[in-house]
C-alpha cells in the first residue's frame, strides 16, 4: 500500500509498529504530513543501545544516531537482529540499509570489521560508505595479522583515495605496530600501493590492473626522475644499504650501536664501496618496473648478490675505516632463522610497505637506541633538514587525501616520527593536525623541520596546529615562536606542554643547544594567527618572549592562558599593555589556574577594555585578597563596559556576598550589555541565590541570556534552590546541576 495515502492519524498510530526498516523508508511521508519520528527513534534508542548520549552532545536527528550505532554494531557482531522483532527483516541488509546514514566509524582492536566491509558480498555497502562516511576513528587497537591489515588497505583505498572520508584519529595506543601505524599514515596521506597478492582496485584504472608489489613500489610512485639526493639522503641510504647487507649476510648481533656522525656516515660509505660524494641509487630488488631505465654504474643484481660484493668491498677497506652501524631494524622478528628469506619472500607485508616510505630510522632495542640527531637536525654539510634522510615525494603522483589527522595518546617511535614528518613535508592538502601525548621529545625538531617545509609548499592548506605533550625539550613559549615562524599562515594554535625537561636534550655532539634554524633570535615576522591557547608548566614564564609572539600576532581574535606563572605582576601587566596596543581585534581572553590575588589592578585595566567582548577568570583566585574593597571595583568597572557580552568566573569563591555584589551591574544606572554569567564552582547556597533573583526582578531587567551554576551548594535547602531557580528563569536561561556537595567534600579531603 502507498503510504502517501494514508490518513495522517492513521499513519501516527502504525508509525509506533513499524521495523525500523519500513520506519525508515516512511520518514519522508511522514515529514510530509507534518508527522515526527523523533520520539519514536529516541524509545528505539533507549531499548536496544542502552545508552545515554553525552550531556555535552546535543542530538538533532535521533533518526541517523541510531541507524549509525545500529550499523556498528552489526558490524562488529554485538548485537543479535534476530532477538528483536524491530530489527529482524529478512527483505532488508542491516549493513546496506543503514550505511547511508553513517558519518563517522570506528575501529577497534584487531580491526574487527575490515575484512567484513571489503568481501565481494558487501561490495554496496563500501559504495555506500565512500559517499557518506566523512571520519574514521581507531581506537584501542592491537596487534593485527597480515590478512586483517591486507583488507585494511582496501579499506583506506576505498574510503579515501576514492571516498569522502577527510578525517583520521586515532586513540589510545600505547604500543603502536609500526606496520600498521606507518600503514594508515601513508594511505591517509594519499600514497596507495597494492598488496601482496591483493586484487586490483577497479577504480583506479587500466593503468594499475596486473601490477606486481614490488619493495621499491615508492619509487616507482615518484617516477623516473628521482631528486637528486643531499647528504642527508645519502647518509640514510647508506644506514639502509648495511641494513639489508647485514641480514642478507645473517650474521649475528652487530657491534654496540655508535653515534650517526658526519665523520662515521662518511667511512661508512667508503667501506661499503659507494663514493659518499656521488648519488646512491636504491638498492636492486628482484623486480623492475617495465620501462626503467638502470644507470650502467648500478648493473641489475639481487639483493643476495649486492650484499656478498658489499662484503667483499668492505674486506679490502683500510683497517682504520670505522665500524659500520648497527643495522637499524624495522621491528622485531620472531626467534629464527629465515631472517633473511622473509624479506625475499612475496609475503612480506610489512618490508613493502616500510620501503615505500623509505623509512630509515632507529628504535631501543636490548636498552640501546641508535641516536640520529645530526641528520634529524639537518647538521650535515647545511643540507636541508626537512628531507630527514627520505627521499621528496612528488604531490603530483597521490590520490586523494584527509584534511584533519589526528593522534590522540599513540606514541611515536623515532621511526614512526620520521615518516610521519617526511608525509608531512608535502601533505599540502592537510588543514588541522593533532598531536596529543605522543611522546615526541627531541623529534619535535623533526616536526617543526617539516612543517616548514610544507608551509613553503604551493596549496599549503594548514590552518590549525593542536600540539599537547608531557615534556618537551623547548620552552614552551620558544616553541611557540618556532613554530609561527615555520607556519606564518597558522589561523588556529593550540599547545599544551605538562612538565618542563631538562634531560630531554636534543643536541648533537659538538653543538650547544637545539638547531639555530629553529631557535632564533630575530623578530617574528608578522602572522594571520586568530586564535591562540596555551597550557604552560611549571615556572615563571617570560613575559617578553610571550609579548613578542603578541606583537606578530596582529589578526589575534582569541587568547587562553592555562596555567601561566609570572614573575611579578609587572610581567603580568606587560602582557596585558601589549594585548591593547597590538592586538586591536581581540575579541576573547582567558584566563584558567592562574593566581591573579595579587593583580587586582590588572584584572580592573581588563573589565575597562572596551575591545573585549568576553573574558575568563576561572580558577584565578580573584577575591581571595581584599574582597570588600575588589568588588566594588569590580563592578562599577563592569557597569561602565558596554562591549562585554560574557564574563566566566568560575572557581573563585565568590559566594553569596560576592553574588549580590554582581547583582547590581544589571542595575537600572548600568550600561553593561552583559548577556552571559558563569558562577559555577563558587559556594553559593540557595538563600544567595534566591536574592540574586529578587533583585534581578525588582530592576526589571530583561532577560540577559545564559546563568550557569554548575557544582554549587544548592543541595543544602532544595526547596529554596527551586525556588530561585524558577524566579530566574524569567530573566535568563538556567543550567545547573543536582551536585552533591557533600561528597564532593569527602572526596577532595580522602585526596588531600
Amino acid at each position: 500500500m502507498n503510504s502517501d495515502a494514508l490518513p495522517g492519524p492513521i499513519l501516527q498510530s502504525i508509525l509506533p509498529l513499524l521495523n525500523i526498516y519500513y520506519l525508515e523508508r516512511i520518514e519522508e511521508t511522514a515529514l510530509k504530513k507534518g508527522l515526527s519520528t523523533q520520539a519514536i527513534w529516541r524509545r528505539l534508542w533507549d531499548e536496544l543501545m542502552k545508552t545515554r548520549p553525552s550531556s555535552l552532545e546535543s542530538v538533532t536527528c535521533w533518526r541517523a544516531k541510531f541507524m549509525e550505532a545500529f550499523f556498528s554494531h552489526v558490524l562488529r557482531g554485538t548485537i543479535d537482529v534476530s532477538s528483536d522483532r524491530r530489527l529482524c527483516d529478512q527483505r532488508f541488509s542491516p549493513l546496506l540499509h543503514s550505511s547511508r546514514h553513517v558519518r563517522q566509524l570506528t575501529i577497534c582492536n584487531m580491526l574487527q570489521g575490515a575484512t567484513e566491509l571489503v568481501a565481494e558480498p558487501n561490495r554496496r555497502v563500501l559504495e555506500t560508505l565512500a559517499s557518506s562516511l566523512h571520519t574514521l576513528k581507531f581506537r584501542h587497537l592491537l596487534f593485527s595479522d597480515v590478512a586483517a591489515q591486507q583488507s585494511l588497505r582496501q579499506l583506506l583505498h576505498q574510503l579515501i583515495h576514492h571516498g569522502a572520508v577527510s578525517q583520521v584519529s586515532l586513540y589510545s595506543w600505547p604500543v603502536p605496530e609500526s606496520a600498521l601505524f606507518i600503514l594508515i599514515l601513508t594511505m591517509s596521506a594519499g600514497f596507495w600501493q597494492p598488496g601482496p597478492g591483493g586484487p586490483p582496485c577497479r577504480l583506479c584504472g587500466e593503468a594499475s590492473r596486473g601490477r606486481a608489489p614490488s619493495r621499491d613500489e615508492g619509487s616507482l610512485l615518484l617516477g623516473s626522475r628521482r631528486p637528486r639526493r643531499d647528504a642527508a639522503e645519502r647518509c640514510a641510504a647508506a644506514l639502509m644499504a648495511s641494513r639489508r647487507k647485514s641480514e642478507a649476510k645473517q650474521t649475528a648481533r652487530a657491534a654496540p650501536a655508535t653515534r650517526v656522525t658526519r665523520r662515521s656516515t662518511q667511512e661508512s660509505l667508503i667501506a661499503g664501496g659507494t663514493d659518499p660524494k656521488r648519488d646512491l641509487h636504491p638498492p636492486a630488488t628482484s623486480y623492475e618496473a617495465p620501462g626503467t631505465n638502470r644507470p650502467p654504474s648500478a648493473p641489475a643484481t639481487t639483493s643476495s648478490a649486492s650484499a656478498s660484493s658489499s662484503t667483499s668491498s668492505s674486506k679490502r677497506a683500510p683497517a682504520s675505516a670505522a665500524p659500520q652501524p648497527k643495522p637499524l631494524k624495522r621491528f622485531k622478528r620472531a626467534a629464527g632463522k629465515k631472517g633473511a628469506r622473509t624479506r625475499q619472500g612475496s609475503g612480506a607485508e610489512s618490508e613493502d610497505l616500510y620501503d615505500f616510505v623509505f623509512i630509515v630510522a632507529g628504535e631501543k632495542e636490548d636498552g640501546e637506541e641508535m641516536e640520529i640527531g645530526e641528520v634529524a637536525c639537518g647538521a650535515l654539510d647545511g643540507s636541508d633538514p626537512s628531507c630527514l634522510g627520505l627521499p621528496a615525494l612528488e604531490a603530483s603522483q597521490r590520490f586523494r587525501s584527509i584534511s584533519t589527522l589526528e593522534l590522540f595518546t599513540v606514541p611515536l617511535s623515532t621511526e614512526a616520527a620520521l615518516t610521519l614528518c617526511h608525509l608531512l613535508s608535502s601533505w599540502v592538502s592537510l588543514e588541522s593536525l593533532t598531536l596529543s601525548y605522543n611522546g615526541l621529545g627531541s623529534n619535535i625538531f623533526r616536526l617543526l623541520d617539516s612543517l616548514r617545509a610544507l608551509s613553503g609548499q604551493a596549496g599549503c592548506r594548514l590552518r590549525a596546529l593542536h600540539l599537547s605533550d608531557l615534556f618537551s625539550p623547548l620552552p614552551i613559549l620558544e616553541l611557540t615562536r618556532a613554530i609561527v615562524r615555520a607556519l606564518p599562515l597558522l589561523r588556529v594554535l593550540s599547545i599544551r606542554v605538562d612538565h618542563p625537561s631538562q634531560r630531554d636534550n636534543p643536541a648533537v655532539p659538538g653543538n650547544a643547544g637545539p638547531p639555530t634554524h629553529i631557535i632564533g633570535e630575530e623578530e617574528i615576522p608578522e602572522n594571520c594567527l586568530e586564535q591562540l591557547e596555551m597550557g604552560f608548566p611549571r615556572g615563571a614564564q617570560p613575559a617578553p618572549l610571550l609579548c613578542s609572539v603578541l606583537k606578530a600576532s596582529g589578526s589575534l581574535q582569541q587568547l587562553s592562558l592555562d596555567s601561566a606563572t609570572f614573575a611579578s605582576p609587572q610581567d603580568f601587566g606587560l602582557v596585558l599593555q601589549t594585548l591593547k596596543e597590538y592586538n586591536l581585534a581581540l575579541k576573547r581572553l582567558s584566563f584558567h589556574d592562574m593566581n591573579l590575588a595579587d593583580c587586582q589592578s590588572e584584572v580592573l585595566f581588563l573589565l575597562q577594555n572596551l575591545t573585549l567582548q568576553e573574558i575568563t577568570f576561572s580558577f584565578c583566585r580573584l577575591f581571595e585578597k581584599r574582597p570588600a574593597q575588589f568588588l566594588p571595583e569590580m563592578v562599577a568597572a563592569m557597569k561602565g563596559n558596554s562591549t562585554l557580552k560574557g564574563l566566566r568566573l568560575p572557581g573563585n569563591r565568590l559566594g553569596n556576598a560576592g553574588l549580590l555584589a554582581l547583582a547590581d551591574v544589571f542595575s537600572e544606572d548600568s550600561s553593561s550589555s552583559l548577556c552571559q554569567l558563569d558562577i559555577s564552582s563558587n559556594c553559593i547556597k540557595p538563600d544567595g541565590l534566591l536574592e540574586f533573583a529578587k533583585r534581578l526582578e525588582r530592576w526589571g531587567r530583561g532577560a540577559f541570556g545564559h546563568l550557569r551554576l554548575f557544582q554549587n551548594w544548592l543541595d543544602q535547602d532544595a526547596v529554596t534552590a527551586r525556588e530561585a531557580i524558577r524566579r530566574l528563569r524569567a530573566t535568563c536561561h538556567v543550567v545547573s546541576d543536582s551536585w552533591d556537595s557533600s561528597q564532593a567534600f569527602a572526596d577532595y579531603v580522602s585526596t588531600m
